[in-house]
């Protein structure tokens, strides 16, 4: 089993930048694949960007250039950089692991999830 714990979501305006991170802790050997999804109040929890342990990552289209996701194998960490925020990047935004090969952009292929941290972005 893995525990993962996001942080460093809040609220910002509109062009505003903010680090999200997710602390791992347990079977932590298993998180060959992790990624971050959102989910908008009345929509359906969608993915935004994966990364495995190479450092191989996909992106959605509507955050390329703007969202850059990383991971710290060492410190059992992943970040995702948000910059050039938009009111519609608003959502509760969660960190997910997953040790198998399959489409990490999809929140279904997902094993482990963290609770969720919070951004809001105002025009």
């Amino acid at each position: 089993v893995v525990h993962l714990v996001e942080s460093g979501g809040g609220s910002v305006q509109a062009g505003g930048s903010l680090r999200l991170s997710c602390a791992a802790s347990g079977s932590t050997v298993n998180m060959n694949y992790m990624g971050w999804l959102r989910q908008a109040p009345g929509k359906s929890r969608e993915g935004v960007a994966s990364i495995d342990t190479i450092g191989r990552t996909r992106t959605i289209d509507s955050v390329k250039g703007r969202f850059t996701i990383s991971r710290d194998n060492a410190k059992n960490t992943l970040y995702l950089q948000m910059n050039s925020l938009k009111p519609e990047d608003t959502a509760m935004y969660y960190c997910a692991a997953d040790p198998y090969s399959r489409d990490h952009l999809l929140p279904t292929s997902y094993s482990w999830w963290g609770q969720g941290t919070q951004v809001t972005v105002s025009s």
